[in-house]
């Protein structure tokens, strides 16, 4: 997304087929400009049991079964590729768009930080419940002409043409007391912000936190049902006009998206964006996120300086590349899943809070390098 606001920011006509199975909720509150939406199956991903851990025998599984017909899938999305006289396919990071940017003779390039048959390799089981799927995946990559590479990053190893670019990070625009204010949250006191995906954090009991009282503890969540009536071009109340890039006045018409219980806050992402402001808006204007290591939330939170409290979040492979990272870029720290779940916070936010900063100052303009590359290279086609 956010490299899709850089290219229409530079080039507001460009037309932008954008087809995933994110939910259109999530474009539809960030976008700047609308983009034509169409929600497909690109992969199977890693499935999820909850938010730190993973089903590897049935992640494999389902690779399997969806790359067996690869050449299928491909050929019909080729057939969008033609039909929608595409000139250039950009893709994080299916193997599936590369394959039928190939066969529709597109040129595409690849966006991320991994590639997947880097993480299925990453499993022994992987050769015995799919033995044909990694080689799959790298003779789909092969064809990439590109690769826009992002820091904490491993694969990439099968594409022949690799260009290293910063960090790609969503930059809150707001004072941290101005979107404090907004929320009602106080001046004086610590904020965490508990920052778990969409699978939240099953079975976690805010009441044990041992730390409560000393810090609020907020959460996110959304009740924007999907849509499937509702146009790509249309704008939530409230968000900034997508005629225009800019930052919209905070109104709270529609009242507060918060709502407060104790030291416990959660947060509409839905009346988040009503009120003008975005989430990475709460990162910036809380002292610490308590997370599991995640591309998206590192970078945000080296984007706006804030500390990191991470826990282990189960057999994931990308996980050992992320950890190494984090201390030379942002104040980090580990919980144990164990003290996480009982609540021992109190010794570990404070720990993280009393580190000085991290030594290095990565850039994270990664969108605009990103848009700048994806744009020259549309102009020699």
């Amino acid at each position: 997304i956010e490299v899709l606001n850089a290219l229409r920011d530079r080039r507001p006509e460009l037309q932008i087929l954008v087809r995933t199975p994110a939910q259109r909720w999530v474009f539809d509150l960030t976008l700047r400009r609308p983009v034509q939406f169409e929600p497909t199956e690109t992969d199977t991903g890693i499935v999820q049991i909850d938010s730190l851990h993973l089903d590897v025998f049935e992640s494999v599984r389902r690779a399997a079964g969806f790359y067996r017909d690869l050449d299928q899938r491909a050929g019909a999305e080729a057939a969008r590729l033609r039909q929608a006289d595409a000139r250039l396919v950009v893709a994080d990071i299916p193997p599936l768009a590369f394959r039928a940017a190939a066969m529709a003779a597109v040129p595409a390039v690849a966006f991320g930080n991994f590639t997947w048959d880097w993480i299925y390799e990453g499993y022994p089981e992987t050769p015995g419940i799919a033995p044909g799927l990694v080689p799959t995946l790298r003779k789909a990559y092969e064809t990439a002409a590109l690769a826009l590479r992002l820091p904490m990053h491993a694969g990439c190893a099968s594409i022949r043409a690799i260009r290293d670019i910063p960090l790609v990070a969503r930059h809150s625009r707001r004072d941290p007391a101005e979107v404090r204010s907004a929320l009602g949250l106080p001046a004086d006191r610590r904020l965490a912000l508990l920052s778990f995906g969409g699978h939240g954090l099953q079975g976690l009991d805010l009441d044990r936190i041992d730390a409560r009282g000393e810090y609020m503890l907020l959460t996110t969540g959304h009740v924007v049902p999907d849509q499937p009536g509702r146009s790509g071009t249309g704008t939530p109340a409230g968000v900034a006009s997508t005629d225009r890039p800019g930052v919209p006045d905070i109104s709270f018409g529609t009242g507060s998206p918060c709502v407060v219980h104790g030291d416990s806050v959660r947060i509409d992402e839905r009346g988040l964006y009503d009120a003008g402001l975005r989430y990475e808006d709460v990162v910036a204007a809380v002292d610490v996120v308590i997370t599991k290591p995640g591309y998206g939330i590192i970078a945000e939170c080296v984007a706006n300086d804030t500390a990191m409290l991470y826990t282990s979040r189960g057999r994931f492979v990308e996980y050992d590349v992320l950890v190494e990272r984090l201390p030379r870029i942002v104040r980090s720290r580990f919980i144990s899943q164990d003290d996480l779940y009982a609540g021992r916070w109190r010794a570990h936010l404070e720990a993280v809070l009393a580190q000085p900063p991290a030594p290095e100052h990565p850039a994270t303009n990664g969108a605009e390098i990103a848009a700048e590359v994806i744009l020259e290279m549309l102009d020699r086609l």
